[in-house]
């Protein structure tokens, strides 16, 4: 009998590339993670992503960077794939600021090295995941169809790059393209530096928050199992598609800060500054698309993300 063909996983240890490996791994798939544990936030986090993936006998993990053109090609040599979900990227837009060449590098050289490999071993699948950052300037509620030509950050720009190459390689060699667009993916185990857990960390430490702007600005925030299940669903061949996965309903800064203090249980104190020039005033996913290409729709709230969120923060603090 021939043995089943894995996807390959990119991210795998990250927040939403651990989500998206245990939707894959709990319908059977058998999944190859890889990883470079790179240190833009705390290794033990993702080391405790991992140790739950490897629980399960259809998971394997190698420590590999999407940069090294060479391990990827030995990788690709090895094993037989039926699909790749891309989710190593460098994230984060105020860092892309500090360090530009590093998000040119990985977000779209990194990309290209794996639309390559895809060409070179026939695997007809590709997933990328984006950002609703590239909507910048745009009318609200985005739409797919929108030209996203304006980035104001680097991350945004690397994004955009690597859009562009799927792209090229869907019109020049056939491979089936989905491009999943993410809204402010939020959840347990998520990036210590995203705002929801610094704000609950924050306030359940009785610290000031540092809040840029007056807390106005709004968010579509979507819970990382949604966002999970989306990009599993995102597998299905379309030919060449760009899909939103977002809340489809935005909440500003200080409403998101309110549940916070709800389920943390004490008050928040604000540190005001500057709005950021790099970041959004706000954002709002029309989701028409996802619903009718994918049959999806979040079913997650903002309420109970929070509070499940927050209860995740409480179990494993230390």
């Amino acid at each position: 009998m021939k043995a089943k063909k894995a996807v390959l996983l990119t991210g795998a240890a990250g927040f939403i590339g651990y989500q998206t490996a245990a939707n894959l791994l709990k319908r059977g798939e058998q999944v190859v993670g890889i990883d470079n544990l790179n240190d833009y936030y705390d290794v033990s986090l993702k080391k405790y992503r991992l140790r739950l993936l490897q629980k399960y006998p259809n998971f394997s993990f190698q420590k590999l960077d999407i940069e090294d053109l060479k391990a990827l090609k030995a990788l690709f040599a090895r094993r037989q794939f039926r699909a790749v979900i891309n989710l190593a990227a460098r994230a984060g837009v105020r860092y892309s600021m500090e360090n530009p060449f590093i998000y040119m590098t990985t977000n779209a050289q990194g990309t290209l090295n794996l639309l390559e490999l895809c060409r070179a071993h026939q695997v007809k699948k590709f997933v990328l995941a984006s950002t609703s950052s590239l909507y910048a300037g745009q009318k609200m509620p985005f739409k797919e169809t929108l030209a996203v030509n304006t980035p104001i950050s680097p991350y945004a720009a690397s994004k955009k790059a690597a859009e562009a190459m799927c792209y090229s390689y869907h019109y020049l060699y056939g491979i089936d393209v989905s491009i999943v667009r993410y809204f402010t993916v939020y959840g347990p185990a998520g990036r210590p530096d995203m705002s929801i857990y610094r704000f609950i960390k924050w306030i359940d430490e009785g610290r000031p928050l540092e809040v840029f702007g007056d807390g106005s600005q709004s968010r579509d925030f979507t819970y990382v199992e949604d966002i999970a299940e989306g990009t599993v669903r995102a597998l299905k061949n379309v030919g060449f598609e760009v899909i939103n996965l977002g809340g489809h309903k935005p909440y500003t800064l200080a409403q998101m800060i309110a549940l916070i203090e709800k389920y943390v249980g004490k008050p928040a104190r604000m540190n005001k500054k500057p709005f950021h020039k790099a970041d959004m005033k706000a954002t709002w996913a029309d989701i028409s698309k996802a619903r009718k290409l994918l049959g999806w729709a979040p079913k997650v709230s903002l309420d109970e993300g929070i509070r499940r969120t927050v209860e995740w923060w409480r179990e494993y603090k230390e």
